[in-house]
């Protein structure tokens, strides 16, 4: 059985499909004792199966990042010992199913959905794939050229959000298990084989590293059933995860520098937080986060002082875990948990001229945040607003069955419910001790993608305050805050800027 749980995310190229049937967080069954996680909906046609494997990103040898992610790709966009990729996608389409995978840090996930009236086909294919993926070397070769593309012409080409994201990250866990990407890096995928995955596979996804979940309208029994077939199928393993050391401690700003013809300035800011939902910090950081900023709403502090008042970019957010969001939702994709998290802040891409001004505003509203804490009025309203936005995010049967996986994982109720009650006891105190506990602005990684590298470096460094530009008049009151905020200081550790070209980025492992 699988102890504590570790999820896994290997990007939007998968297509993921979710369909499911939506049920209200009030339904929400007991999560059972047994290894097997149900989230039971008689009344849909609809079945979704959740399958997690404790292995990720973590588990690759040096020299070979990415082998988990590929590995997993053989088994979500390939095919069985009877059945070749393309004719498995033809089985698959009239049936309106789907099957894909998720790698992230410490653990991969298979999900399958299919309508109740091929359950029988189509789980035999997904168990197939699952206990004996094809690997084909015509699989192999397609899915390591998607994974190299994901980092040349993705993260480096063409998406300077996420590549501000993977930097941070990088820079963030310099020296440690989660620095590559989850995508693996360009070096490490041109080195790996084909013999090195089917390894991999056998090594990892056994049946002592895996947890079963079944949602929907499946029938009596399905669950057992799911779960006998990969004990009898799947190897034995030790079911031991990966030991994690600490995250390395942070000495004042530290900036990464990505060197990159763009058009605008993306930033990442963040730093190594020590609790996660299994702590009961987490709920109250969870009030202080949403009032700074919820990820794509005006909820947050961060969006409506930079978006809203001066209309620096399109969006400003602030994190207390990983978070991927999900297709063209505002909500996070269930099953990434991981057993070490972090805090940050992103600033969507912002005008050159105006990127150090975004910087120390960001940095600023977290200090205040800490020194001042909130209000009671404003955790009040945030209190309400999570508890009731928070039940979004179990809309489909498939994200119901996610999320209490990931329960399980953290050895908390059923999250919905747990956010529910946990904040319901909470006082704006509570969330005020909390952030003065957890949260700080005085150490931070800072990953930064612009045009001039060198030139915004010296902007940071020089005794200049930054400029801003604004496009329309500004009241008197925000020009009068912009001073303090060009006022406000930074604590550049100077020992520690880096400049990177971004054709190195994620070429190797630092």
């Amino acid at each position: 059985m699988m102890s504590r749980r570790h999820t896994a995310w290997l990007g939007g190229g998968l297509g993921l499909a979710l369909a499911m049937v939506a049920c209200s967080a009030a339904d929400t069954p007991a999560l059972p004792s047994a290894q097997g996680v149900a989230q039971p909906a008689p009344n849909s046609p609809l079945i979704t199966l959740r399958v997690m494997f404790d292995t990720g990103s973590i588990d690759d040898p040096a020299g070979r990042e990415g082998l988990n992610a590929l590995t997993a790709l053989m088994i979500g966009q390939g095919g069985t010992a009877d059945l070749s990729y393309q004719e498995l996608t033809a089985t698959l389409y009239p049936w309106a199913a789907s099957i894909s995978t998720q790698a992230d840090k410490e653990v991969t996930t298979v999900i399958g959905e299919v309508h109740v009236d091929h359950l029988k086909p189509f789980y035999d294919i997904f168990r197939e794939l699952i206990v004996a993926p094809r690997f084909d070397e015509a699989d192999f070769a397609r899915n390591r050229d998607f994974l190299s593309n994901g980092i040349v012409a993705g993260l480096r080409g063409n998406d300077d959000e996420e590549l501000g994201k993977q930097a941070l990250n990088a820079w963030l866990y310099e020296g440690h298990p989660y620095a590559a990407t989850e995508l693996g890096t360009e070096e490490g995928l041109a080195a790996i084989t084909l013999d090195d995955v089917a390894a991999h596979h056998g090594a990892r996804y056994t049946r002592d590293n895996v947890m079963v979940g079944v949602g929907g309208g499946y029938p009596d029994g399905f669950l057992a059933r799911v779960e006998a077939d990969l004990v009898a199928a799947l190897p034995a393993g030790d079911g031991a995860a990966r030991a994690l050391p600490e995250p390395r401690h942070l000495q004042g700003h530290e900036l990464l520098f990505v060197e990159k013809d763009a058009i605008a300035t993306a930033i990442s800011i963040g730093f190594p937080l020590e609790i996660t939902r299994s702590d009961d910090d987490f709920y109250p950081l969870m009030v202080a986060n949403s009032y700074l900023g919820e990820h794509r709403t005006f909820n947050g502090r961060l969006m409506n002082q930079m978006r809203g008042l001066r209309g620096l970019n399109y969006g400003d957010y602030s994190y207390i875990e990983q978070f991927i969001q999900d297709g063209g939702s505002t909500f996070p994709v269930p099953n990434i948990p991981r057993r070490q998290q972090f805090f940050s802040i992103w600033i969507r891409p912002v005008p050159h001229h105006n990127a150090a001004f975004a910087l120390r505003q960001a940095i600023r509203e977290l200090a205040l945040l800490v020194d001042e804490g909130l209000l009671e009025e404003d955790f009040e309203a945030t209190r309400e607003y999570l508890v009731n936005y928070a039940n979004l995010y179990v809309q489909t049967t498939s994200r119901r069955l996610g999320y209490a996986m990931d329960s399980r994982f953290y050895g908390t109720d059923f999250f919905v419910d747990e956010i529910r009650s946990r904040l319901m006891e909470l006082t704006v105190e509570d969330v005020n001790a909390a952030v003065r506990r957890h949260l700080q602005a005085d150490h931070l990684a800072i990953a930064i993608v612009t045009s001039d590298a060198e030139g915004f470096r010296d902007v940071l460094l020089s005794d200049e305050p930054p400029s801003i530009t604004y496009n329309t008049e500004v009241s008197d009151d925000i020009l009068g805050e912009d001073e303090a905020i060009k006022g406000y200081e930074l604590s550049i550790n100077t020992e520690r800027i880096r400049i990177v070209p971004v054709e190195e980025m994620f070429k190797r492992v630092s």
